[in-house]
């Protein structure tokens, strides 16, 4: 059975922004959608939220694994610890080191092996906008893509995709709804 989920971010819930217009979108297309309640979400941790994802989600072969902000270094965390590839992955206002993190910092991915990352993740996306107001521009977008491969799609004047103390409702997302959807594999 398909199956898609969705990771939120820092501040979050599964009902933020367009996540739970989507989940009806694609369970309307017969997906089954996971959209969890991330423990600690004011303060995210992939110490603690991986083991968390591990153990309570199902990935197969007919995943689709969609994070948004906090929620992409998660998939990605994910992706590295699987041991069989996932069927695709997007990553919305995704990052791999934001101005200003050390390298202890709790959401910085600590030795991923990107290889690995890659083949487990089998087909990625970016969204990244050329105007984030938290660093998540297309230049992370674009260093994401080079580590993966994959399709890098920047929205100009998007911002985060959806953030409340930038006032951003994105209450809808057709465009990601498109790319959820399509059927090739590369």
């Amino acid at each position: 059975m398909k199956n898609a989920i969705l990771l939120h971010g820092t501040f979050g819930n599964p009902e933020n922004f367009w996540f739970g217009w989507l989940k009806r979108e694609l369970e309307t297309q017969g997906y089954r959608v996971t959209a969890p309640q991330l423990p600690e979400a004011d303060t995210p941790n992939l110490s603690v939220w991986t083991p968390f994802a591990l153990q309570n989600l199902q990935f197969d072969s007919e995943t689709l694994l969609i994070g948004h902000s906090a929620g992409c270094p998660l998939a990605l965390s994910i992706l590295d610890k699987l041991s069989s590839p996932i069927h695709r992955t997007i990553l919305v206002a995704g990052f791999i080191r934001l101005d200003g993190m050390k390298d202890d910092d709790a959401m910085l991915l600590q030795s991923p092996d990107w290889e690995k990352i890659k083949s487990n993740g089998n087909d990625f996306f970016f969204f990244n906008s050329d105007n984030d107001p938290w660093g998540c521009t297309h230049k992370q977008g674009e260093a994401l893509r080079e580590k993966l491969g994959g399709t890098l799609i920047v929205r100009t004047g998007e911002g985060h995709f959806g953030s409340q103390t930038f006032k951003q409702p994105y209450d809808t997302f057709a465009f990601l709804k498109e790319v959820c959807l399509l059927q090739s594999w590369r």
